[in-house]
């Protein structure tokens, strides 16, 4: 729901939790009305990024800069008293590998999600094991993005690092760390790791071993994602203008926050898909179901449910830079007609292409910019809802709920209708993975179910936009070139 204004503390007291999403290009940290959900403030600050070709890395130690900038701003706008505060939970970025030294310092500067120097390092532990083998022990076939390739990757390409490196940490781990003094990372994040499997709740020796990893390098893996992982320390406290020793959540990574914030869990709505169009385009659902296909990465849920999820790398950032080199506001768009764009610019992840590029095919003299930019959002799109298939949901039929950044774009709003043929619906809530982590502190804070508490407060909630026909041909044209340029186009030459 929108942020609505304060109520004010002399005559309507609040208890308030703090909800943190630290994502890969900032921090936003929510004070939440623990009671109702309301949203009464939200501070922000940016992250830096730096890399080149498959590179990207960032700092940590701003991570945790941010998130204190960030939580300070939020709690000046709110205009609470900070012991109102009751409980803070993190989530963030997922399987960024983070390497800490033995004095908790940072080793070198994280390699984060969207990585993919560590393509090689993955499709050789997918060859080790083979991918039915993957999919059996993590629900996953090992891909660039997934930690275990990353550590892999640092072992092989900077051995020195890897040999001084007491802590491997995962992005929301090290802050939440950082608030409590605790190790702890909950069942969500951890499923993105490729050493945890999710049936058995627990990490898997032999995976540990292949990838010369060591359990205890790794946080402990609490309960849930509510889980009380420790309480805010007198540093921390003071760093944050916080009450010492309030409850800190284990949280969870930012999918899985989302999933939350939108009351999707046992206590909530089960099998209910949800595409979110941001930096990488995601499709996921709280499902009881295990799946088994290779487009999707069988992550567990914060409250113990399983959260498959398909996930692009390639969504609203790269269909913005094609505006920008087409010289076109991002709504100034067509559909593509003949012409298909795979806007594929930073490798691609679903399908697993780490080396592909941007590939343009089917110009014709009277083709538009418009259509190309069009285009644009059709390959993006066709990428997320080919997961969406795959979804193991007992509701094949659900509306879909549309997050993130692209939710807000009438382009992609109606692009995702008109490939998908379903019924849309468009949260009110702007700032869910925010909203989700305030769940968590207030499960911490309570004892309750965070997705019961996120279903009381309404956060999922929205317009719901009827079904339109499904464009079939378009789906049609952009998956066939999409196939047939996979084998000659978009892997590197042998």
């Amino acid at each position: 729901m929108p942020s609505r204004p304060a109520r004010n503390p002399a005559t309507a007291p609040v208890s308030a939790v703090i909800g943190v999403d630290s994502s890969t290009q900032s921090t936003k940290a929510a004070v939440v009305d623990a009671a109702t959900g309301r949203l009464l403030a939200v501070g922000r600050a940016p992250h830096t990024v730096t890399g080149r070709g498959g590179a990207r890395e960032s700092d940590p130690g701003q991570w945790w800069q941010a998130l204190c900038t960030a939580v300070a701003a939020a709690l000046a706008e709110s205009g609470l008293d900070p012991a109102a505060v009751t409980g803070i939970a993190v989530a963030g970025q997922q399987h960024g590998l983070v390497t800490l030294d033995a004095d908790g310092d940072p080793v070198r500067p994280a390699l984060l999600w969207n990585d993919t120097r560590s393509a090689p390092q993955a499709a050789a532990l997918t060859a080790a094991l083979g991918r039915d083998a993957w999919l059996e022990r993590t629900g996953s076939v090992p891909v660039a993005s997934m930690t275990a390739a990353k550590w892999m990757w640092l072992r092989e390409n900077e051995p020195a690092a890897a040999a001084a490196t007491a802590a491997v940490r995962l992005p929301h781990d090290f802050l939440t760390e950082r608030l409590s003094g605790a190790a702890v990372t909950d069942p969500g994040d951890a499923s993105g790791t490729c050493w945890y499997d999710p049936a058995t709740h627990a990490y898997d020796p032999e995976l540990l071993a292949l990838t010369g990893m060591r359990t205890d390098l790794l946080s402990t893996v609490a309960a849930t994602g509510a889980t009380v992982a420790g309480h805010l320390t007198a540093r921390a406290a003071a760093a944050l203008g916080l009450p010492e020793g309030i409850p800190v959540a284990a949280g969870t990574g930012d999918n899985m926050a989302a999933a939350v914030g939108l009351g999707l869990g046992a206590e909530g709505l089960l099998d209910h898909p949800v595409v979110s169009l941001g930096t990488s385009g995601t499709v996921f659902a709280a499902t009881r179901n295990r799946p088994h296909s290779a487009l999707l990465a069988g992550f567990a849920a914060a409250d113990g449910t399983r959260l498959p999820l398909g996930c692009t790398l390639n969504c609203t950032l790269a269909v913005d830079k094609v505006a920008a080199l087409l010289g076109l506001d991002r709504e100034d768009a067509a559909p593509g007609g003949e012409a298909v764009l795979l806007p594929f610019l930073d490798g691609e992840r679903t399908p697993d292409l780490p080396a592909a590029s941007g590939l343009l095919h089917g110009l014709r003299h009277d083709t538009t910019r418009q259509q190309i930019l069009g285009a644009a959002y059709e390959g993006a799109v066709v990428a997320v809802l080919r997961a969406l298939d795959e979804l193991p949901l007992d509701a094949p039929d659900a509306p879909l709920r549309l997050i993130g950044g692209g939710a807000r774009g009438t382009m992609w709003v109606e692009t995702v209708r008109r490939l998908s043929g379903r019924p849309v619906i468009l949260p009110d809530s702007a700032e869910l993975v925010a909203l989700g982590a305030a769940a968590l502190a207030a499960g911490a804070a309570t004892g309750r179910d965070p997705v019961a508490l996120a279903t009381e407060w309404g956060t999922g909630g929205g317009r719901e936009l009827p079904a339109v026909p499904r464009d079939t041909a378009t789906w049609d044209r952009v998956t066939s070139v999409l196939d047939r340029a996979t084998p000659a186009l978009l892997t590197p030459p042998a």
